[in-house]
């Protein structure tokens, strides 16, 4: 014992030397970091058009565009259908990450590599050290993590393309992962890598529930995960407790792999514990839910930053406000980019210390001049920047598109929030709405919800109707009576007044020029709040997921722009409110 201990503590030293060289060295590590690609990749066809001879920052910096994902998908299609991968990369391109396409639009594919892996492998072990140093006695428990994979699709080169969990989750990375506290979870393998969402999604509550008295942290990658979990729960609560009266598992598992896996994790009748979980799920009020079914939880490691904020006080609700709710890396489909090195922070403090070993990052400033783009090293306290990623994988100098403001640093490494998404907007005529000020909107008419009414905001999405003259924004709210936990059905009265002021609070909170347009103009008409029935925004996720979007990383589209998904809302509808006054 003495041996395993002294050996845990030096692997944590270790750990912790690596964090301290890594943010102490930020600016040599950078440079290294872009000379490796540079000498690597500068006979690639892409960067050719740049350059000719001795490529290095200084004419990386001068000739190399910034570009949109745009701009390179010509280059990065010429590989999916079958050239080299040198049109990018002097790596062997192995694959294709998707992007979720549900924050900003359409599906992107990114180039990736075995170095993308190594990288989200580093980041990961340096998560573990980061959490472990801050909470006690997680070794003595199990994970339940709501991890899912997704059927691949093959490219015409003969590469996979498939979500960066995906990739993970089917990976040797995964598949041979040290076999320590921070990977033990109450789910078998073959029931994350299980294609089918539901029957996954079924089998990971049945192994948490049937574990309960071991699971000592519970997760997924987004907040909006372990929503539709409770959700899920509440509508197959009975079904599991009779899987574990039983010890037998439901007939509609079909997938193997599940079967055979869970029914041993099941091991034969347990009749008290059903009779347990069957007496704290079968109360009215589900207040603390999570709590009560899994009481040696010491925390839910999830994103709860930017998009996924709107989930934060239902899963206070659900927690009764007990477990901490932890984001822990910052990462896309194009890089890993950093770590919340104070995990138990409240999640609107949130900040991502920046990792220099990873990609080669740069910043343009949101105000100031767009040309002026500065390094990792060089950026701001206090100041606002989109983040330029150059990558392993062929990736040069593209815009992520995410707002991030500089809160402090860690020895020398910045430390971001995440601010918002940049190209994500409603707008009707000269007024620009991001998702920013429309979750401020939202939130301000949320509080507005809360005193007036025994109602709760569950989710809510919006888009720009212009089939009306003037066009103006609607916004589609699902709510619950959080008293009992009834669904708002169809044949329920809501306040016109309370909702009406929602409206007119919504509009008080976006910016100057849609209050122009909206009151001095009139070529805004007014904002339009249509509340939808229980389960729909579950509907508008399964739709999602039917055109390719993953499960494990799904988030609620905060504009839609499908004819379809809006069709999946509109048939929802319970009521329609506009304001007053």
């Amino acid at each position: 014992m003495d041996i395993i201990v002294g050996d845990h503590l030096t692997k944590k030293i270790d750990k912790l030397k690596v964090l301290e060289d890594l943010t102490t060295n930020v600016k040599q590590i950078q440079d290294d970091v872009l000379e490796e690609i540079l000498t690597l990749n500068s006979s690639t066809k892409y960067l050719q058009n740049f350059f000719h001879g001795r490529f290095d920052k200084e004419i990386f910096k001068k000739n190399v565009p910034v570009v949109t994902y745009e701009d390179v998908k010509p280059y990065i299609e010429r590989v999916v259908n079958g050239e080299p991968s040198n049109v990018l990369s002097a790596r062997p391109i192995t694959g294709f990450v998707l992007s979720t396409g549900t924050s900003g639009g359409a599906q992107k594919m990114m180039p990736w590599n075995e170095k993308y892996l190594d990288n989200l492998t580093f980041m990961y072990d340096l998560r573990m050290h980061v959490i472990s140093n801050n909470v006690e006695g997680l070794e003595k428990g199990k994970a339940m993590m709501f991890y899912f994979t997704k059927l691949e699709t093959v490219t015409p080169s003969g590469l996979p393309a498939r979500v960066a969990s995906s990739s993970y989750l089917k990976s040797n990375y995964f598949k041979n992962r040290p076999s320590n506290w921070y990977y033990t979870y109450t789910s078998p393998d073959e029931v994350t890598l299980c294609p089918d969402y539901k029957q996954n999604l079924y089998c990971h509550l049945l192994c948490g529930l049937v574990q309960r008295n071991e699971v000592t942290r519970i997760g997924s990658i987004f907040a909006s995960v372990m929503v539709r979990v409770i959700k899920f729960l509440e509508d197959s609560w009975e079904e599991l407790c009779s899987n574990i009266r039983s010890g037998q598992l439901s007939e509609w598992i079909t997938d193997i792999g599940c079967r055979d896996s869970v029914s041993k994790v099941l091991g034969g009748a347990q009749p008290e514990m059903a009779n347990t979980i069957e007496n704290i799920c079968k109360q009215k009020c589900w207040k603390g839910i999570i709590t009560r079914l899994w009481p040696k939880a010491k925390y839910i490691e999830t994103i709860v930053t930017g998009s996924m904020a709107q989930y934060v006080p239902t899963l206070n609700y659900y927690t009764n406000d007990m477990l901490p709710l932890i984001s822990t890396i910052y990462a896309s489909s194009e890089t890993q980019f950093g770590l919340n090195l104070n995990p138990m922070c409240k999640p609107e403090d949130v900040s991502y210390t920046f990792m220099p070993n990873v990609s080669y990052f740069e910043f343009i400033p949101v105000d100031g001049d767009k040309n002026d783009v500065v390094d990792l090293g060089d950026v701001k306290l206090g100041c606002s920047y989109e983040a330029v990623v150059t990558n392993f994988s062929g990736l040069y100098r593209i815009r992520i598109g995410d707002i991030l403001v500089v809160t402090g640093f860690h020895n020398k490494a910045p430390q971001f929030k995440f601010v918002r998404r940049d190209n994500v907007v409603l707008s009707i005529d000269l007024d620009k709405t991001n998702e920013e000020d429309l979750f401020k909107a939202v939130n301000r008419a949320k509080l507005a919800l809360d005193d007036s009414s025994d109602l709760m905001l569950v989710d809510f999405t919006s888009y720009a109707d212009i089939s009306t003259v003037p066009g103006h924004y609607v916004v589609y709210w699902e709510v619950k009576d959080k008293s009992q936990d009834r669904k708002i059905k169809k044949h329920m009265e809501l306040e016109q007044e309370t909702f009406s002021k929602c409206c007119l609070l919504m509009e008080d909170s976006l910016d100057n020029v849609y209050k122009i347009c909206r009151f001095k103009e009139e070529s805004v008409g007014p904002l339009e709040i249509k509340v939808v029935c229980h389960g729909t925004f579950d509907s508008l996720m399964d739709f999602f997921i039917s055109q390719g979007a993953p499960i494990g990383q799904y988030k609620t589209p905060r504009c839609i722009k499908s004819g379809k998904a809006l069709e999946v809302l509109e048939k929802s509808v319970v009521a329609t409110f506009f304001g007053t006054g």
